[in-house]
């Protein structure tokens, strides 16, 4: 039987951020960059998601890295976890997904991550990747797409719940997904596009190594 991959998204836009990041400043530099946008309700609607960020985005309870699944990635349909995955889970009470994106899932759910319960749906958040393959960082050609990379489609520190309207606003606007990958990168020291600094190959600086739970 073949195995089924899942289809790539259109990572194409014809925009991206205008300005490197003030990471020491990375509001200021957040509402400049929307401050370019040509529509006066968007820009606030970027204000507001960002001024009131529990509403909108979760991140992971714990600070320090962990790489749920090294070697996975989102390329298969569905997947079977090992038993040991198995047994933390039900250690720990948590629901394991065998679907396409079920491990990025676990892994934030491991990390202490919460996806609240959506309103006009029966699912919960969206829980996405920050390094979606799309919009890189001003002067770079290209910019990590996490699903497809074995040593990041399952590490918590890239992975965040966001609100179906936050969750639109990411795909929609560079300023707000590079405002989330800045933020990524004060918390935990996650940066894999070495755009802050020199990144080890689990995409952290300073040292910083990611507890693997286990290997494909």
């Amino acid at each position: 039987m073949a195995i089924k991959k899942v289809n790539s998204s259109n990572l194409a836009s014809p925009v991206s951020i205008s300005s490197t990041i003030d990471i020491a400043n990375v509001k200021a530099w957040y509402l400049k960059e929307i401050s370019n946008l040509n529509n006066e309700c968007y820009i606030e609607l970027l204000k507001h998601i960002i001024n009131n960020q529990e509403d909108y985005v979760r991140w992971t309870a714990m600070e320090s890295p962990i790489l749920l699944w090294k070697g996975s990635t989102r390329e298969l349909k569905y997947h079977s976890y090992s038993i040991n995955i198995k047994t933390l889970a039900k250690e720990k009470s948590i629901t394991l997904d065998g679907r396409a994106n079920g491990p990025a899932k676990a892994a934030f759910d491991f990390a202490g991550g919460i996806r609240p319960s959506r309103y006009g749906s029966t699912n919960t958040w969206y829980c996405n990747h920050i390094y979606s393959g799309k919009y890189p960082y001003l002067g770079k050609e290209n910019t990590l797409h996490a699903v497809k990379d074995g040593n990041h489609f399952t590490q918590s520190c890239g992975i965040v719940a966001l609100h179906p309207i936050a969750n639109a606003a990411f795909d929609e606007y560079p300023e707000f997904a590079w405002y989330l990958r800045a933020l990524a990168f004060l918390k935990y020291r996650y940066d894999p596009d070495s755009c802050f600094g020199k990144s080890n190959e689990f995409g952290f600086i300073d040292g910083v190594v990611p507890k693997i739970i286990d290997n494909l």
